[in-house]
């Protein structure tokens, strides 16, 4: 059974989600309690409790993690943060250890590439130490402590922009969740959002399969993964996507060229180990999006 920390979540929802599609029993490991409706079996974990993870393998199997929770970003100072993610790392570390797991996947972040040279971001490219937001921050370290050991299967994911149903109705590093937002409530796009600004964002169902694919495939070559399209991605194409798709949506945007640091992820490690490719291009993934806002929207 793989344990999904945060599992009820964002991005852990949809890592469920295709890890049941693969045939993998799946627990989910959330801090708060479970809505009514939910399916499959579902935890009440405290992650940065050694003794409440622990506590889970007494009940349950455990044979594989994906460890995907994380402090709430804003909820507290930037300390805090990472006192709270650094120690949920050592307890899920320390029970993985305990329980003889198959592999772990560790959550990383795009944002660990912020200042290193332009061009492709690879998984061979020195890191700087510094970090601009602490995310990234807390993900180095997941980083360097998950590179010194060796008596565990270990997995770090480099996950880039991701964007589709569950998840926020902003966000502050890339413009497709509000110009999806404002598009299905008939709303103007939000000011700001440059026609230009680009990122590398992956629909949230293709980044569910591919953490999947590296918690259970086999003969993965290497420690660490990105997580993407390939691809830049405008806010120009989301929203002349959004103008297909979308019945009735006009989105106009200020015009700005692409940054000249934008630079996409090198996913030719994840490609050629487990065979991933998107599934969703982008007119399917605003359509697929469009028609979940309209059922959840509120």
């Amino acid at each position: 059974m793989i344990l999904v920390t945060g599992g009820l979540g964002f991005i852990g929802s949809h890592t469920a989600n295709a890890l049941r599609d693969l045939g993998a029993d799946v627990l989910l490991g959330q801090r708060r309690a479970a809505p009514p409706d939910q399916a499959g079996p579902v935890v009440r974990v405290d992650c940065t409790d050694p003794a409440s993870l622990l506590a889970v393998g007494e009940r349950h199997r455990v044979t594989g993690v994906v460890h995907l929770a994380a402090a709430a970003l804003g909820a507290g100072p930037t300390l805090d943060k990472l006192w709270a993610d650094t120690r949920a790392l050592f307890a899920v570390l320390w029970a993985a250890q305990e329980w003889a797991v198959e592999r772990v996947v560790l959550a990383s972040t795009i944002g660990v590439y912020a200042g290193v040279p332009d061009g492709a971001l690879r998984e061979d490219l020195p890191l700087p130490m510094a970090s601009p937001h602490a995310i990234p921050a807390a993900k180095k370290i997941t980083e360097v402590v998950a590179g010194a050991l060796d008596g565990l299967p270990l997995v770090a994911a480099r996950i880039g922009a991701i964007w589709g149903p569950l998840g926020r109705t902003s966000s502050p590093f890339f413009g497709a969740p509000q110009l999806m937002h404002a598009a299905v409530r008939g709303a103007p796009a939000p000011p700001g959002l440059r026609a230009g600004d680009a990122v590398d964002m992956l629909y949230a169902k293709d980044a569910g399969r591919a953490l999947a694919l590296l918690a259970t495939g086999g003969g993965l070559r290497h420690r660490t993964y990105n997580v993407g399209s390939g691809r830049l991605t405008s806010n120009r194409e989301v929203a002349a996507a959004i103008a297909r798709v979308v019945p009735g949506a006009a989105v106009e945007l200020a015009e700005g060229d692409r940054p000249a640091h934008a630079a996409a992820l090198d996913i030719s490690r994840l490609r050629a180990d487990t065979a991933f490719a998107p599934g969703y291009p982008l007119d399917a993934a605003v359509g697929d999006y469009a028609a979940w806002l309209r059922d959840h929207e509120r």
